[in-house]
């Protein structure tokens, strides 16, 4: 089975593409608020998981990291006006140091093509 990479980069591709499934890299956003940081991210992912021939609609898994959890409830009605209703994925969420202090959530996400 061939294996596409989307946006090669030296240290990580923005999504590898294996058979059927794409693997997106986590996702994080500019800005100062949760909300604008959600809203970033997942504009990412929409246009990483096109650039692989899928949608929202078709993602399987969503891994979501908060630098605390303080922020939940936030990040959750950010996903909630982003995610496919009739399509939500398996989900989980946990806090985690991120990989710059100025980023308070990421998204890892898993989809079919």
């Amino acid at each position: 089975m061939s294996i596409k990479r989307i946006e090669p980069g030296a240290r990580m591709s923005g999504a590898v593409v294996h058979g059927n499934t794409v693997y997106l890299s986590g996702q994080v956003g500019e800005g100062e608020t949760v909300k604008e940081q959600c809203e970033y991210a997942l504009r990412e992912v929409d246009r990483l998981l096109a650039a692989a021939g899928s949608d929202k609609s078709k993602i399987l898994q969503t891994l979501i990291y908060l630098s605390d959890m303080s922020y939940f409830a936030e990040m959750n009605a950010a996903w909630e006006a982003w995610v496919d209703p009739a399509n939500t994925p398996a989900r989980a969420t946990s806090e985690a140091k991120l990989a710059a202090p100025k980023y308070k959530v990421e998204f890892t996400v898993t989809a079919a093509i």
